[in-house]
């Protein structure tokens, strides 16, 4: 039997081969009957000798090569070029001409090459970071508008948190992280649009550990969605997509697959969010954005955050629900379990977050939300919501230089 050294050279040197790769004169290769190839290796069957038809095999060359390379029968022969790093950042901006986003790249920071650049072609990073092929990073998002980052600090602090729950430790401390992202925005000459950064383990190797990695890489993107505003009543339906332990839930995590895909559950039913459940049946939030209601008794109802992600908007919200209250349109705001019976039963419900602001939820399901139509609470909040990001206090607009 063939020795183990023998089976981990590469084919075309192993002495199970009879024929030489450049030899065209056979089709048929001989292998000692003590092997056969399968989906997983070898395997093992009585003596004797196998031949194997080959099939037309794939010749592939790079562009160093001639194009004089001898063709097998019916090989077709296909090109894989080597290119230099010009040639490769070339082509990717060729490539992202070819199709049209709703979103524009304006700037990204990178703690990697360390600086700027309001190149999309330039904005990528490192394919052993581990925030790549692990998902050991965390992110957060700020909006833009008229010039000034909104919430800046609150979703700074959640993200720090963020990070020390991922163990991911700082590269620079939190008031230089602050100036980073207030740069990119600067570069990026933008006055309304979002703010999307992410600090990971870093790159380094692609072992399953991070404690190969050098040093925590910090990345941030000005993105401008030309998309117009749309605040019309939704459709929501349940998600069967398990959602994420609390441990991982109250993070905000790279890890996005079961939000990713209870997203596009709902888009598959013809709905704009799935609904999850917590492990014990009660109403947790959707996929990226938490989840509020309205009871008959004029109660603003938002489910507690122990268990989810604390929504930075979410919370403001609760703080611009006051005002409602002082003028009698609610009677009270609690935060609370909610059932989803209290849920489908309310007269109104929403979705609230950075992305969506306040978007009134017509239908859960097959239950009709109140009478059908947006709300006037969430009608109102979204107005609050508005007013706060164009002219709220200093503590929740952090101006920026262009």
């Amino acid at each position: 039997m063939a020795s183990f050294s023998s089976l981990t050279r590469p084919i075309s040197e192993s002495s199970l081969i009879a024929l030489k790769l450049g030899d065209q004169s056979s089709n048929l290769l001989g292998f000692p009957k003590h092997f056969v190839f399968s989906r997983h290796g070898f395997c093992s069957f009585p003596p004797g000798l196998v031949k194997i038809q080959l099939k037309p095999s794939l010749a592939i060359k790079n562009s160093y090569q001639t194009k004089s390379s001898t063709k097998t029968e019916s090989t077709v022969l296909s090109e894989v070029p080597i290119l230099s790093c010009s040639e490769a950042i070339e082509r990717l901006r060729t490539s992202r001409e070819t199709y049209k986003s709703k979103e524009q790249y304006l700037a990204m920071y990178s703690s990697v090459f360390g600086g700027i650049t309001t190149d999309p072609s330039a904005m990528v990073i490192p394919m052993d970071d581990h925030m790549v092929h692990r998902g050991h990073g965390v992110f957060d998002t700020a909006a833009i508008m008229d010039g000034y980052l909104y919430e800046l600090d609150q979703h700074l602090d959640r993200f720090i948190r963020s990070a020390t729950t991922a163990k991911i430790k700082l590269p620079f401390d939190r008031d230089s992280i602050r100036r980073i992202l207030i740069q990119t925005v600067s570069a990026s000459k933008c006055r309304k649009s979002s703010l999307r950064y992410w600090l990971s383990a870093g790159p380094g190797d692609f072992q399953l550990s991070s404690s190969g990695c050098h040093q925590s890489a910090l990345y941030a993107i000005v993105i401008q969605n030309q998309s117009p505003p749309d605040y019309s009543g939704i459709r929501v339906v349940t998600s069967s997509i398990p959602i994420k332990p609390p441990q991982f839930a109250v993070m905000k995590s790279v890890n996005y697959l079961p939000n990713a895909l209870s997203k596009m559950e709902a888009e598959e039913n013809g709905a704009y969010a799935a609904i999850w459940l917590d492990f014990d049946g009660f109403i947790a939030e959707g996929p990226n954005m938490n989840v509020a209601f309205v009871t008959k008794q004029k109660e603003l109802l938002m489910p507690e955050f122990d268990k989810i992600l604390s929504g930075c908007t979410a919370r403001r919200a609760l703080v611009l629900a006051e005002s409602l209250v002082r003028e009698g349109i609610l009677q009270n705001i609690r935060v609370d379990k909610v059932t989803v019976e209290e849920g489908k039963n309310a007269v109104e419900m929403m979705l609230i977050g950075s992305g969506v602001l306040i978007r009134s939820v017509v239908q859960w399901d097959e239950q009709v939300i109140g009478n059908g139509k947006e709300g006037p609470v969430s009608q109102a909040l979204l107005k609050l919501i508005l007013e706060d990001m164009k002219s709220g206090p200093a503590s929740v607009r952090v101006p920026v230089p262009y």
